[in-house]
């Protein structure tokens, strides 16, 4: 019998493998000083890419006074107690009435995470005899949702049609054995890439298929569609998505989560939803934050109007720049180079190091060997000179890069056959 640790010792995964020489700078860093454009990493201000705060609402002084006079208020841990048994109040109650309202649904229940709470909702949604049919890059939140599911589940070619009705296709065959339904799942906005799901599309083959549809819009809440509604709302079928999620924690820069759709439907969910029966109600001071949050959304529509400005300054001035963005269609803002892992940590120190600039950084095993993607995510609060140093500091890399300038930095540092390896 081996020890339960055995493989722990032995192999410490395909991103574990690079702690020693990672952690505290390319994974787990540390970026300090208020929530903006501009923050502080390792001691030196850089231009912060990596922040998911989309309207610039996290350090905004109307949020931060909000936030302060709710928690002088309440403090921070009213209600105790989970919803069904003490933790429900008036307010939790309008922060839902008003969310179903913005995105144009009949009913909203609210949820205390983001990934607890898409997990758990596909949980609730479906038994046994029932198929989930779900995009091949769905984020991982959807991912461990259906890895709770005991019945059949199928993945589909990321936006790939034809590749859904196939499995729809499949889906049916079960169903009409088991006598259950199909849940099928996209995401508004995935949010390595930066595509929007087809949804349009998808909506359309219900024509064809008897299916439900659950929608995961974490970045399109907020920053899609004429009043903010979401990607739904963008592709002009927000009534065809039977469950939309979408959370706080990005748009909206706070904690917390929401589901909504028809009433009896949220009303099943409410009832059912594990991860919210049993876990402490989301505290007063989240929901009367959120509360300000939506109604600046609704009443201030020139901080998505900036928000557009910036993304398509900084996107149209990285492709007149000849970067690839791949597919992009939302706010994400994806940079593709060719080079190595060890490459891709040379060229990410000289990037903040040098220039000032941090953005996320993703290698394989997330995205194909040989790539280096750089993530960026524009907020309302950047400003044209942080593009302008990020356009600039971005063809700088680049040449870099190509000429291997990165690759005998990483060879000097790693030796020749760990970088030729990775």
């Amino acid at each position: 019998m081996k020890d339960l640790f055995d493989k722990i010792y032995r192999d410490k995964g395909p991103l574990g493998k690079w702690a020693d020489q990672a952690e505290g700078y390319f994974v787990f860093p540390k970026l300090e000083g208020e929530i903006g454009n501009r923050m502080k990493f390792q001691g030196k201000e850089v231009i912060s890419w990596s922040v998911n705060d989309y309207l610039g609402l996290a350090n905004h002084p109307e949020v931060r006074k909000a936030d302060a006079e709710a928690c002088a208020k309440y403090g921070s841990a009213y209600p105790m107690g989970a919803r069904m048994m003490s933790g429900h109040t008036d307010l939790h109650e309008q922060l839902q009435n008003e969310l179903a309202a913005f995105v144009n649904k009949e009913a909203a229940y609210l949820l205390n995470f983001g990934y607890q709470g898409i997990l758990s909702t596909i949980d609730a949604l479906v038994g046994k005899d029932d198929v989930i049919v779900y995009d091949v890059d769905a984020h991982a939140c959807i991912i461990d949702g259906v890895r709770l599911h005991l019945g059949k589940r199928f993945t589909y070619k990321h936006n790939d049609i034809e590749s859904i009705e196939l499995n729809l296709q499949r889906a049916e065959k079960i169903v009409e054995q088991t006598g259950g339904g199909i849940l099928l799942i996209s995401e508004g906005v995935f949010g390595m890439r930066g595509e929007q799901g087809k949804l349009k599309e998808i909506a359309a083959l219900k024509e064809k298929y008897n299916f439900r549809f659950l929608v995961d819009d974490a970045h399109g809440f907020g920053t899609l569609g004429a009043t903010g509604a979401g990607a739904g709302e963008e592709q002009g079928v927000q009534d065809q998505i039977d469950v939309y999620f979408a959370t706080f924690a990005k748009s909206m820069a706070s904690t917390g989560a929401f589901i909504a759709g028809d009433k009896e439907v949220m009303d099943y969910l409410k009832y059912n939803m594990r991860s919210q029966m049993f876990a402490k109600s989301l505290q007063m001071t989240l929901v009367e934050g959120a509360l300000k949050r939506l109604d600046m959304m609704r009443k201030m529509p020139e901080l998505k109007e900036k928000l557009w400005s910036n993304v398509n300054d900084l996107q149209n001035g990285l492709r007149e720049r000849g970067f690839d963005l791949g597919t992009t269609s939302s706010c994400v803002t994806p940079v593709y180079l060719k080079g190595s892992i060890p490459e891709a940590m040379a060229l990410v120190k000289d990037l903040r190091e040098n220039h000032g600039i941090f953005c996320s950084i993703v290698v394989y095993p997330v995205i194909p060997k040989g790539l280096i993607l750089l993530r960026l995510i524009p907020t309302a609060s950047h400003t044209k000179e942080d593009i302008e140093l990020t356009l600039e500091a971005f063809s700088a890399i680049r040449s870099k890069l190509e000429s291997g300038i990165y690759k005998k930095i990483a060879e000097r540092i790693m030796g020749k056959a760990s970088v030729e390896a990775n």
